[in-house]
């Protein structure tokens, strides 16, 4: 737990995705993952939680740029070969 705490001290507060994997002989790994697409798309939105009925009910709208941004922190993570594909990605969890 140290280990994790020392690698996420400087994420204080945000939410962050590990993948551990864990050996017979009682040893681990972890890797720190950036955050969730839905989580980045909140905070940018100044919402407090997603909406309850998708593509009814907005709860807060995100600029271009700030789709921009997000796809940019997100590129390692995500299945895409361009930022233009990533951004589409990321306008695909916004919209849902």
């Amino acid at each position: 737990i140290k280990q994790f705490n020392d690698a996420t001290k400087a994420m204080m507060g945000v939410v962050c995705v590990a993948e551990i994997t864990s050996f017979s002989d009682r040893s681990f790994t972890f890797v720190i993952k950036s955050s969730p697409a839905s989580a980045l798309l909140l905070k940018a939105a100044k919402a407090e939680k997603g909406s309850g009925k998708p593509n009814k009910d907005k709860v807060g709208k995100v600029t271009r740029k700030q789709v921009r941004e997000i796809a940019e922190m997100k590129m390692a993570d995500l299945n895409a070969f361009s930022l233009d594909a990533a951004e589409r990605i990321i306008l695909g969890s916004a919209r849902n």
